[in-house]
């Protein structure tokens, strides 16, 4: 549990490193080592302190703590000024500052989206975004460090991701504290500098294989299956989409921790039925994951789940117990070391917040409900209702609104998640050398993505599906509120009321 201190100071200083400059963190950085070497004298004597000292014993025992958010503190300063100081060198900044036209050079991150006319009969726009490595204007060119953000003609929807790519246009600032380090608006057709590399290739083939088989299934079954299997929501319909988000289903279509959990269990339950060597299984499962991270991208909920499952599958080889807190703590700072823009991605909160809710108050409930319901009927349902009682602050600040029937639609979706996923997944790796029988596994995942649209639907057309809420973060703080006061009410029992003769209370 100590990392989860760790994990909130971590947090707040990716927050803070993403809109200040280098040299500001930088400085936070060092004032967080000179304050680490401080506590780590005072615990130090604390852990030697004699009885006569209770106070100094007091700050020893809360010292690893606070030496942990420490280190926590000044590695995401520290490795966030140096990111932060490469973003502002070289050309680019200048040529963002003075909304010049320039050309940029780098890979293409993502799947291009496509983007609805801006008026009645206007061109299509493509938005997609470049990991930028090289800048020219002006007879001018310099290196670039950071994602820009294109929008183009359609055809930048014809870029496959990894693509290197060159384009000109003219630059604009991004939004402050985001990842994108600038906005390049091009009316000319992108020049394709060099093919995806031999990896990300084969991520698009299997993508497009999906896609395809997804293409030989009705109604909804076919416009959910790409999405619950490789997170591809370009063929969801609107009215679907409004319906799952009423429903409090849109996570089913967002490739996270359930989809790698799955993943991982079925591939070291194959590798243990063949006896394989504890590393062996390790290896494989790890590779497995690094194959799906690759296939659906990697967005910040994808990277936080991969991540995690890296650390749990660490413990496996190590041959220690998981520890679900530590694993989640752990991943939270080290992906904020990487990329300390994560911490102001909703993607990246939600999925943090809800992974927190399952591990931390998933158990407490369905210890608490296990009596009257039974493990399994309590685990059901404990999982959902603390994802959503975490979450739903979060998401009111997108739309002020409550859905009344998330927990219910959650627990009647949950069992075709799993076979949309696993079957979805397999016939995507048998489509290449065997599309018949790959029709076959489509058939049973579209089945499942079937009844999980239906669930949707038919709680979203329900009376009173949403109920209005305080918009901002008055009514986030509010639904917080009601929301811990839930939690307290459902994970704690009741105090049981003795008589006087007893003594107690």
């Amino acid at each position: 549990m100590r990392l989860l201190p760790a994990a909130a100071v971590a947090w707040l200083a990716a927050l803070l490193v993403a809109r200040v400059p280098s040299g500001a963190a930088l400085t936070g950085a060092v004032a967080s080592v000179a304050c680490l070497a401080v506590g780590a004298g005072v615990l130090a004597v604390g852990r030697h302190a004699g009885r006569r000292a209770p106070r100094v014993r007091a700050y020893g025992a809360v010292g690893p703590v606070v030496v942990l958010c420490l280190v926590a503190a000044a590695a995401v300063l520290g490795a966030g000024a140096s990111q932060t100081a490469g973003r502002e060198g070289g050309l680019l900044p200048v040529l963002v500052t003075q909304g010049a036209v320039g050309r940029v050079e780098g890979v293409v991150v993502g799947e291009p989206t496509l983007l609805p006319p801006a008026w009645p009969g206007a061109p299509e726009r493509v938005r997609s975004v470049v990991a930028v490595d090289h800048v020219a204007a002006r007879g001018e060119e310099s290196g670039g460090t950071g994602q820009v953000l294109v929008l183009g003609p359609s055809s930048w929807a014809a870029l496959p991701a990894g693509a290197r790519v060159a384009a000109t246009g003219r630059l604009r600032a991004a939004e402050t504290g985001t990842r994108t380090v600038a906005v390049l608006l091009s009316s000319g057709v992108p020049e394709l500098v060099a093919a995806p590399p031999r990896a990300d290739a084969a991520a698009a083939r299997f993508r497009a294989g999906v896609r395809t088989l997804a293409a030989t299934l009705p109604g909804d079954a076919g416009a959910l299956y790409a999405g619950i299997t490789v997170g591809d929501t370009s063929a969801i319909p609107d009215p679907l989409e409004d319906a799952l988000r009423t429903a409090g289903l849109t996570h089913v279509t967002a490739v996270s921790g359930a989809h790698f959990s799955l993943v991982a269990a079925l591939v070291l339950a194959l590798t243990s039925a063949v006896r394989l060597p504890r590393p062996v299984r390790v290896v494989l499962t790890l590779a497995a994951m690094a194959a799906m991270v690759l296939v659906v991208h990697p967005s910040p909920s994808v990277l936080r789940a991969a991540a995690m499952g890296a650390v749990a599958l660490l413990g496996v080889l190590l041959g220690r117990p998981h520890r679900a807190p530590a694993a989640l703590g752990a991943t939270v700072v080290l992906l904020l070391v990487a990329d300390p823009w994560l911490a102001g991605e909703l993607g990246f909160v939600l999925s943090v917040l809800a992974t927190g809710a399952l591990v931390l108050l998933g158990g407490p409930l369905a210890d608490r409900w296990s009596g009257a319901l039974g493990r399994p009927a309590a685990t059901a349902l404990a999982l959902p209702v603390a994802a959503q009682l975490v979450c739903a602050p979060v998401v009111l600040l997108l739309t002020p609104a409550v859905s009344l029937y998330a927990i219910p639609a959650n627990l009647l979706a949950a069992p075709a998640v799993a076979p949309a996923t696993v079957l979805g997944l397999a016939a995507g790796c048998v489509a290449p050398w065997w599309f018949d029988g790959a029709q076959v596994l489509a058939l049973g995942a579209g089945a499942a993505c079937w009844w999980i649209g239906a669930v949707g639907r038919v709680a979203a057309a329900a009376p009173g599906a949403q109920v209005a809420w305080l918009p901002g973060w008055t009514g986030a703080v509010l639904l917080a509120v009601a929301g811990a006061c839930a939690i307290r009410l459902l994970a704690v029992g009741r105090a049981t009321p003795t008589s006087p003769s007893s003594g107690r209370q």
